[in-house]
């Protein structure tokens, strides 16, 4: 079942030229569009579960199936760990059978990314990780926007704090990243590749396809600060 991922193309070879100029623009407008009622919905039950639970947060932002969040609660059992994704689909299939029952310490939550996370920070939430691992590249160098560094939410997302840690079988979307959280914070976060073998244990099946396909695969990891002095705006919530 594996072995048979390609590896990311794109015709952009380097940093794409406007990334900089989409990073300031987002941090020189704070992003006000509407958040759907859904997440709202779905942020309040994410609220629930991390006051009935305490400790530490985690963030597994795009979890898919939510493979890397059962990790992520393994990983760290004391931690309340929230694994968030769009997709229905995804996050409604069953691994029981497989992989045991769902931890304790953790829950699935279907909601839109970019208003959960405005959510969070106006909540004024601390996570003490926060993961994406392995989201859509949008290779094509016609999708920069749609790149969470190039993406008007990105100042939040960093905003949140805590240690980032981003994974990808693209170097180029990594080195991108590490180049905008260096334009938003100061910091210059290293992007290395990522230590695995055969016998390794790996986040998620994506992980482990990528691997099986001799995908080189890079990690960026970057203790951010708690308060950042150009993020929006938190008495503002977007309606």
């Amino acid at each position: 079942m594996f072995a048979n991922s390609t590896p990311v193309y794109s015709t952009q070879a380097d940093l794409h030229p406007d990334l900089s100029h989409h990073v300031q623009r987002a941090l020189d407008n704070d992003w006000q569009r509407p958040i759907a009622e859904h997440t709202r919905t779905a942020f309040e039950d994410a609220r629930r579960f991390y006051q009935a639970h305490g400790g530490p947060l985690i963030l597994d932002a795009g979890c898919g199936t939510g493979r890397s969040t059962r990790q992520l609660a393994r990983y760290y059992p004391n931690a309340c760990v929230l694994g968030i994704d769009r997709s229905a689909d995804r996050l409604s299939r069953d691994y029981a059978r497989e992989l045991g029952a769902f931890p304790d310490n953790a829950l699935l939550v279907r909601a839109d990314l970019v208003d959960f996370w405005r959510l969070a920070h106006l909540a004024g939430w601390q996570p003490v990780r926060h993961c994406i691992f392995y989201p859509n590249p949008y290779p094509k160098a016609s999708q920069l926007k749609r790149r969470w560094h190039a993406h008007p939410v990105f100042p939040v997302l960093l905003a949140l704090g805590g240690v980032l840690e981003l994974r990808s079988n693209w170097q180029i979307y990594v080195e991108e990243f590490a180049c905008a959280v260096h334009q938003v914070t100061g910091q210059k976060p290293r992007v290395e590749r990522l230590p695995l073998g055969p016998d390794s244990d790996f986040i998620s099946a994506f992980e482990h396809k990528y691997f099986d396909s001799g995908h080189t695969l890079w990690q960026l990891q970057c203790p951010l600060e708690t308060s950042i002095s150009k993020a929006p705006d938190l008495r503002r919530d977007p309606t």
